[in-house]
């Protein structure tokens, strides 16, 4: 038997916030809600990954406080370093960016980070041996 990873479950003190910031930075779309415990349940995922991995998120949750060298989070890759830039901007603008662009040996690369409505860290990179572009990178 070998476990699959196919989802992380979430609770989140304003649910459409979370919502809004998955779509907006993320690209998630909603996949599946339903009624759950006096409140809403909601399946988030990216397009075309639907029967991969997901996110459930609910509300109910505390808002997470993690201190500066708390480097637990989300990664998403992008395709380039201009959409680490462009995220960061965007990211800027919204009153959510935590760590500005930079640039960290391999297998790190180029990246940036926001926080989530609900307190949740989010990087975003190129160049990692994950994602997009990395089929001919080496996994260290």
């Amino acid at each position: 038997m070998r476990p699959s990873l196919t989802h992380i479950a979430l609770h989140v003190p304003d649910l459409q916030a979370c919502i809004d910031f998955y779509e907006q930075f993320c690209g998630m779309r909603i996949i599946h809600e339903r009624a759950g415990k006096g409140s809403k349940i909601v399946w988030m995922a990216e397009p075309g990954k639907e029967h991969q991995f997901i996110f459930v998120i609910m509300p109910g949750g505390a808002e997470r406080y993690l201190a500066a060298d708390d480097y637990s989070h989300f990664g998403f890759a992008l395709d380039s370093r201009q959409q680490v830039d462009t995220v960061a901007q965007q990211a800027e603008l919204a009153g959510c960016l935590i760590w500005a662009p930079r640039e960290e040996p391999y297998p790190v690369g180029y990246y940036c980070g926001l926080r989530d409505p609900a307190g949740n860290y989010v990087e975003f990179s190129y160049g990692q041996p994950l994602g997009p572009g990395s089929e001919h990178l080496p996994i260290p």
